[in-house]
């Protein structure tokens, strides 16, 4: 891609019950960032695509990425015991030269997994990249090959999913869109703050001279050998459209906060 391609932005809402953003975590513990990663919306799109696993990435991976977090929602943790039905020991991680698994010595009939998901969150996830990738990948996600989820396969995403194709930056996209809070939130909001007409909500954005490094850019998702590259970012606040109307009663904010007033003086 030349400076003078054409160049747009996809918005996606990502908003589900359940959603969770690993980027470390294996084994028996795994853990959610408080926003999505690269990777999960690299993989949420690829899976739309219809890409297998061991298909190549470049053109997903190289797009900018921009999160606003709407609502932030709360942590689950789901704690769970995993057991064989027939009463024998549990598979190792270990596998054997021939690519079994090996038995857990000593022997073990019980393990512990704990997992942690994010509950009612909703994010803003603007994708930016060339125009013509950027139209097959929204085609794509509201005509998705394989099934969609936010982090994890159980994690089905609600609609609406796409918001559509946007000009600009990362940046002036994701300030410009209304907020995508729940009624109840933004209802709560509004009342203790007047139906102000902005909310400040806080990115991450892609940026090259970023003071923070993510190490969730996908290389590859093929089973055997997943690979991930860092990415810098910058982290900012947004001032974005409520979509309320201001309360005429409230009194003007405007000239600064001045405590004597209140006492009369």
């Amino acid at each position: 891609m030349t400076a003078s391609d054409p160049t747009a932005v996809l918005l996606l809402r990502l908003a589900a019950p359940l959603q969770s953003w690993g980027d470390r975590s294996t084994f028996n513990r795994r853990e959610t960032r408080p926003e999505p990663t690269k990777s999960g919306v690299v993989g949420l799109l690829a899976a739309a695509a219809g890409r297998p696993r061991h298909a190549a990435l470049d053109d997903l991976a190289g797009l900018g990425l921009g999160i606003r977090i709407d609502q932030p929602g709360s942590l689950l943790r789901d704690y769970h015991t995993v057991s064989d039905y027939r009463g024998q020991p549990l598979l190792a991680a270990a596998v054997t030269a021939k690519g079994r698994q090996k038995p857990t010595s000593p022997a073990k009939h019980t393990h512990i997994t704990q997992r942690f998901y994010l509950q009612d969150a909703i994010f803003l996830a603007a994708v930016e990249g060339p125009q013509e990738l950027i139209t097959t990948l929204e085609h794509a996600v509201r005509h998705p090959a394989f099934p969609l989820a936010l982090g994890r396969r159980s994690c089905v995403p609600a609609q609406p999913l796409v918001l559509g194709q946007r000009p600009g930056c990362l940046q002036d996209v994701l300030r410009a869109e209304p907020w995508q809070a729940s009624p109840a939130v933004r209802r709560r909001w509004g009342h203790e703050n007047g139906n102000a007409a902005h909310v400040d909500l806080p990115a991450t954005l892609d940026d090259p001279a970023g003071e923070d490094v993510r190490d969730d850019v996908p290389l590859s998702f093929a089973p055997t050998s997943r690979t991930y590259t860092t990415r810098r970012v910058r982290h900012t606040y947004l001032a974005a459209p409520t979509g309320l109307t201001p309360d005429p009663d409230r009194p003007p904010t405007t000239g600064g906060h001045d405590p004597f007033a209140l006492l009369g003086w």
